[in-house]
């Protein structure tokens, strides 16, 4: 019989520790302790003791934490994510150190939040909401465009890309895609074409995919040239899809009638949070705050209650199935 799993849990915050203790009764076997500390070389210490840490996807899980996680007896690295590129994933098969993740929590609730953000930048809401407040109900500057009968291009129909071409469908959209596998639940409505076709021929594009070596700066300003003016693009995904300094040119080239973003190159999971007015000042992303046409959020695309409780389930069922010594489709190989 498995003994109990003890768990540390890194960078706590209020409404993770609210989903995990409300799904945690239904997982017996598994015992949670939380810390505000994010997964560094610096903090991977505290894990001595425990069976397991649970990380996200800022987290650095890379070779010196797991050199450190693994003196400290760790067999376990559970992430309440998708992502894993930011986990060196050869140090932790030298240590034998299982790495499972969350590949699929709430697509719609993502999909849901880049649509927002498409029509948010494309009918200028934060500009309008911040003049109406000042007493300005004149329609100067919030010009969109009928997304009815355009063209939405989504660049990766995984889970939540395909989430994405149904709601574009539900517009009166054409959807084109690009994806290196085509996913067969789309092929009556979606129409696979190159990145080249795709990048020239949309009104919108939003990015769906996962960051590697073959998506690093996927939007650059080669593939921006590409794009129509007035282009809007979204992008929910990884941050360094995306190369800012290039989108920033490509804005001031007035090639974007919309930027939306929920992620960023130099985000960390608490995006913003106790950084200082000068870092603020000089960032990238304060740079693109400046511009009236984009629209950025913090990472909030999966913050849904529906969201949450998947996470918190399938990160704790994962640990139940390492405990019992069972193989999962939620291991990172």
């Amino acid at each position: 019989m498995s003994t109990s799993l003890k768990v540390l849990f890194f960078d706590t915050k209020s409404y993770d520790k609210d989903s995990f203790q409300e799904a945690l009764s239904n997982y017996s076997g598994i015992e949670i302790e939380y810390t505000k500390s994010d997964l560094d070389p610096r903090t991977a210490a505290l894990a001595e003791g425990f069976g397991a840490v649970c990380a996200f996807v800022s987290s650095n899980v890379g070779a010196q934490t797991i050199e450190i996680l693994h003196q400290k007896g760790i067999r376990l690295i559970l992430m309440r994510c998708a992502g894993f590129n930011n986990v060196d994933l050869e140090t932790a098969r030298k240590y034998d150190i299982r790495v499972m993740r969350v590949p699929g929590y709430s697509p719609e609730a993502v999909a849901e939040h880049a649509m927002a953000l498409a029509l948010a930048a494309n009918r200028r809401l934060h500009k309008a909401y911040n003049k109406v407040r000042e007493n300005d109900f004149s329609l100067s500057g919030l010009m969109g465009f009928n997304f009815f009968e355009k063209t939405a291009g989504i660049i990766g129909t995984g889970k939540i890309g395909a989430a994405m071409c149904r709601i574009c469908r539900g517009f009166g959209m054409k959807v084109l895609a690009y994806d290196v596998y085509e996913n067969p639940s789309l092929k009556d409505f979606v129409e696979y074409v190159s990145l080249d076709k795709l990048l020239s021929d949309s009104d919108v594009i939003s990015l769906h995919c996962p960051l590697m070596d073959s998506t690093y700066h996927l939007i650059n300003i080669d593939t921006i040239r590409q794009m129509k003016d007035g282009v809007i693009l979204v992008n929910t995904s990884r941050g360094a899809l995306v190369k800012t300094d290039d989108l920033i040119e490509g804005i001031r080239m007035h090639k974007f009638a919309g930027v939306g973003l929920d992620v960023y190159e130099e985000e960390t999971n608490n995006v913003f949070e106790d950084r200082s007015d000068e870092i603020l000042e000089h960032s990238t992303t304060a740079r693109l705050l400046s511009f009236p046409n984009v629209m950025i959020t913090s990472h909030q695309g999966f913050f849904t209650r529906e969201a949450l409780n998947a996470i918190a389930e399938t990160t704790l069922q994962n640990a139940l199935d390492y405990n019992a010594g069972l193989a999962s489709a939620n291991d990172v190989k």
